[in-house]
């Protein structure tokens, strides 16, 4: 069965090596973050990749490690497809607003690859590192039978979510009282890390909340596309008619706010696939000194080999 893991890639900057954060080497080979995502994503029995990037960095991009995992994905006997988020692919009857700089957010991300996706698909963030454990729950979600409408995501706990060094943005969950499915999701800007636990805009948190990172599982039945890609389409058209007319130059075409609507509306299902695991991600430049020490540490318990690729 085809199973898909879509990274979301666009944001990166096209001067690789000078300080992007999603480039910058964290393994003991100058491996990055996404090539452990793409290592368990395959271990656990995904079978396609689609990097979702913009056009004026595919020759950068591929570069510093596109054709690199193609390699390993040609080995393997997994796909490996590109698709380009563009700023002016919006619905028809809009214009881009004038002076509009920032990208629309990653529900366009996922738009953007939507004739590539007839099969189950994963979306997770180039720049964040979940854990080994959630790629093979959520393949196993994704090849069971599921009603067009069901969504899952992998939770995480938000004290195992937090930077040392700043302030985080996190889909806030409720969660229902069986814990194995989420009713509202609700996109949280500046949680920053207190002595206390954590905060956002001076309301306390709990640590404990199950929170979203953008990791998000979407079923097919045999021979369609996914329904929601027909959800996320549609819903780009409201966007602009009602968000960027109010706000052209900053609103956002989020999937935790989109998902978040549709579950208040009784549109889908989110079932919850919780994690233990610890985030790592290089949100800050100081992050990337702990994120190294972390694979450090996970290569030295033997949870990846020295050389990534060679368990596989």
């Amino acid at each position: 069965m085809k199973t898909t893991l879509l990274i979301m890639a666009a944001g990166i900057g096209s001067r690789f090596g000078g300080g992007i954060k999603q480039l910058e080497p964290v393994g003991l080979n100058d491996e990055i973050i996404m090539d452990y995502s793409v290592h368990d994503a395959i271990a656990a029995g995904f079978n396609k990749i689609v990097f979702v990037i913009r056009k004026d960095i595919k020759a950068d991009f591929r570069q510093r490690i596109g054709d690199r995992i193609e390699g390993v994905c040609h080995r393997l006997g997994v796909e490996v497809a590109y698709a380009f988020q563009d700023m002016q692919a919006i619905p028809a009857g809009f214009t881009v607003p004038e002076g509009r700089v920032k990208p629309w957010g990653t529900g366009q991300a996922v738009l953007a690859a939507k004739e590539l996706l007839q099969e189950p698909f994963m979306v997770i963030n180039a720049d964040d590192y979940y854990g080994k454990n959630a790629y093979p729950m959520m393949h196993r979600w994704l090849t069971q039978a599921h009603e067009d409408t069901a969504i899952a995501m992998v939770g995480f706990s938000l004290k195992n979510t937090l930077s040392e060094n700043g302030g985080v943005t996190r889909g806030l969950c409720k969660v229902e009282a069986n814990h194995t499915h989420v009713v509202d999701v609700v996109e949280t800007r500046n949680i920053i890390k207190t002595a206390q636990g954590a905060e956002a805009d001076g309301v306390t948190l709990d640590l404990e909340t199950l929170v979203s990172m953008n990791m998000w599982g979407f079923p097919a039945k045999s021979g369609c596309a996914p329904h929601f890609l027909k959800v996320l389409e549609d819903g780009f058209e409201t966007f602009f008619r009602e968000e960027v007319s109010t706000n052209p130059l900053k609103s956002e075409y989020l999937l935790p706010t989109l998902i978040g609507g549709m579950l208040r509306k009784g549109e889908c299902t989110l079932k919850v696939l919780p994690s233990t695991d610890k985030w790592f991600g290089v949100t800050y430049k100081e992050d990337k000194d702990a994120v190294t020490a972390s694979f450090r540490q996970l290569i030295e318990a033997g949870v990846y080999q020295k050389d990534l690729y060679s368990d596989l």
